[in-house]
């Protein structure tokens, strides 16, 4: 399969788990193309000033990439700078939350799956 950028559908989700603004994701893939591994495969873009609140993963974990931009991450209750290249994940029962404080978007690929088959 090839899916050009222009093909991607687009998630806009405003205060995401209680965030603020709204967080943009261009979907690689759609849920129903991931054969019940996941729910997430794409690029999340989160502007300046902007966050998802924190959350907890119960039945999955996620996997972020940094590609551009400088975000503040919790990492269950451990405060770090995430910069490009940098990559962050959040396991089953782990908690986490992601706020942009550069002065661009904060782009990174995020991938969402499933600890047991759905």
């Amino acid at each position: 399969m090839v899916r050009k950028q222009s093909d991607f559908s687009v998630t806009l989700e405003p205060n995401l788990k209680g965030g603020k603004g709204t967080v943009r994701v261009l979907n690689f893939l759609e849920k129903d193309e991931m054969y019940g591994a996941g729910r997430l495969c794409g690029i999340s873009i989160i502007p300046v000033g902007c966050s998802i609140g924190q959350h907890t993963h119960t039945g999955d974990f996620e996997i972020y990439y940094i590609l551009e931009g400088r975000g503040k991450a919790n990492d269950n209750g451990s405060e770090c700078i995430l910069e490009p290249g940098d990559m962050m994940c959040c396991r089953e029962g782990e908690f986490h939350s992601l706020e942009n404080i550069g002065d661009c978007d904060l782009k990174y690929t995020a991938t969402i799956l499933y600890t047991q088959n759905k």
